[in-house]
């Protein structure tokens, strides 16, 4: 994330979204040993790996790689990836099993035994990165994986937010009241929002989030 972060300040600001991606995963890659890069060919769930959702004032583009969200006006659009309902869904049939046999939802809160359970099969499919979902990791992103939406002319009011916060909403206090109510109402996140993970209770989420607004 910080490597990403650092080209993208440095990049032109008529940086074009192929552009984009061939340069920060050349800029990434420089940053692995030769040594490595034979075994992270091979395993992708042992590289450097963050997600990016970009707004280019020059292009009137927003740039979504990997899972991130925006709000344009009040139309919402996402770029998951294509198999964390399935894994959430999975851990939530778990975490309900283990409660019903008599785990209390504070154990399963502080030791997320049903994630354990996910883990292998959440480095399988880590193995599809860049093949069947993008992300930027130092290898090729294929651009029929990145989410490009284009904006004209007229004044919009956006969002872009990374995956963190399960009800985007308008306003960041509207985002993180939303964020609360989860946490309240439904802590190991097994019922009407489901996720690979639960709010551990020494945290304030159950995730990285990152939330910008702006008019353009």
């Amino acid at each position: 994330m910080q490597l990403t972060a650092r080209y993208i300040r440095r990049m032109e600001k008529t940086t074009t979204c192929e552009q984009f991606l061939t340069g920060v995963t050349a800029y990434i890659r420089k940053h692995y040993k030769k040594s490595m890069l034979r075994r992270l060919e091979e395993h992708p769930e042992d590289r450097l790996t963050c997600s990016a959702i970009i707004f280019s004032r020059v292009c009137r583009e927003i740039w979504m790689v990997g899972d991130c969200q925006c709000l344009i006006g009040q139309e919402y659009y996402d770029n998951p990836k294509p198999y964390e309902d399935e894994l959430a869904a999975m851990r939530a049939e778990e975490v309900k099993r283990q409660l019903a046999e008599g785990k209390s939802a504070d154990e399963l809160l502080r030791n997320d035994t049903a994630r354990s359970i996910i883990i292998p099969r959440m480095i399988e499919t880590m193995r599809q990165q860049n093949i069947s979902y993008s992300v930027i990791d130092g290898f090729h992103i294929p651009r029929e994986h990145v989410r490009i939406i284009t904006l004209d002319f007229q004044p919009w009011d956006i969002v872009l937010a990374s995956d963190g916060y399960p009800f985007l909403c308008p306003t960041l206090a509207e985002s993180e009241s939303r964020l609360y109510e989860q946490r309240t109402n439904d802590p190991l996140n097994i019922g009407t929002f489901k996720a690979t993970k639960a709010f551990h209770p020494d945290f304030n989420s159950f995730d990285d989030r990152s939330y910008i607004r702006l008019k353009v």
